[in-house]
């Protein structure tokens, strides 16, 4: 498991020195998460934004038949909240709970725009991660309406590196939209044409 501090996050993706929110920081949450634990349930109001300093997180919604839709995993230096419940108001349809143990920084709305306020580099940051975020979901979106299980699977491994060891593949299975068998047999082909190279 690594580990990555929300100021050394700051300070390569902002440009900021450690420090420069040090006592602001020092004030915020940070929880210590079980594996299985919930941050946010279906149904209830999401008032904040977890940043991952250790462990790993997944976002997902359960349907009517009980399947499992991971639409996130948020490994170290990743947020991860339900915008659109946080921003209206509105009950979540979603779930976000710890895949391992994990360490968050928890975040409310007034805590960015307060540290937007003390550091313009800040805002600036929010503001690309929201783009980028918006971005992550359209090619998403595109992916499952269009590509094929392997492409998928490809963009899986782009996006996210080091997870196949450490996330289940029935997960990893639910955020490609295939069946855990058809993540094998994506496996299974990709390797054997890898060998044949």
């Amino acid at each position: 498991m690594h580990y990555l501090s929300f100021n050394a996050y700051l300070n390569e993706n902002a440009n900021l020195p450690e420090d420069t929110f040090a006592p602001f920081l020092d004030q915020k949450k940070k929880m210590e998460v079980k594996k299985g634990d919930f941050l946010l349930r279906q149904g209830e109001i999401c008032k904040y934004s977890f940043f991952v300093e250790s462990g790993l997180l997944k976002y997902y919604s359960i349907d009517e038949r009980g399947k499992v839709h991971v639409l996130q995993f948020a490994p170290e230096g990743w947020f991860v909240t339900d915008r659109e419940s946080s921003f209206f108001n509105h009950p979540s349809s979603y779930f976000i709970d710890a895949v391992e143990d994990s360490t968050v920084m928890v975040f409310d709305e007034n805590d960015i725009c307060q540290l937007s306020d003390m550091q313009p580099q800040f805002g600036a940051l929010n503001n690309r991660l929201l783009h980028r975020h918006i971005s992550q979901l359209q090619s998403r979106i595109n992916l499952l309406l269009s590509a094929s299980a392997e492409e998928r699977y490809q963009a899986f491994i782009k996006t996210y590196p080091d997870l196949m060891l450490r996330v289940p593949q029935h997960l990893v299975a639910s955020y490609l939209g295939i069946t855990p068998e058809g993540l094998s047999r994506v496996r299974k082909e990709l390797a054997s044409r890898n060998f044949k190279k």
